[in-house]
């Protein structure tokens, strides 16, 4: 067997047992996993049939094979980064809103109530009119 073909194995076989092992521990959220997973999967494919690179890479015209792995690996890695961009932001938003939320519940907690007297406005609080 290849080095090659060896290496791109053993890479995968460790990157699906971490996987596993990180999905086991709830250290990872499943749709993260999934997309590693599919990873893993496309290096084990890689690594089993190098041929299948060299003719995309050909169909494509990409002269050297490892350019074009390198390219899509890179595309991978930004579409993720992209992702947890997005999910950051969202999340630190929804931070902001809650720790605005919780300064609102605390100052209406610590603040007196004011001392209020009836309503003359509300009907229930003041004495019963004649001929209601």
């Amino acid at each position: 067997m290849r080095s090659s073909i060896v290496l791109g194995l053993l890479g995968s076989v460790v990157v699906l047992v971490a996987l596993f092992e990180l999905l086991r521990r709830h250290r990872i959220r499943e749709k993260y996993a999934v997309l590693w997973f599919v990873v893993a999967l496309g290096v084990i494919t890689l690594a089993v049939f190098p041929s299948l690179l060299t003719g995309v890479a050909e169909l494509i015209g990409v002269e050297v094979p490892a350019n074009l792995l390198f390219f899509a690996a890179s595309l991978v890695l930004l579409l993720i980064t992209l992702q947890h961009s997005y999910e950051l932001g969202r999340l630190e938003e929804k931070t902001r809103v809650l720790a605005e939320e919780v300064a609102l519940l605390r100052l209406e907690i610590s603040s007196p109530a004011p001392q209020r007297g009836p309503d003359p406005a509300d009907p229930g609080d003041g004495p019963e009119r004649p001929g209601a």
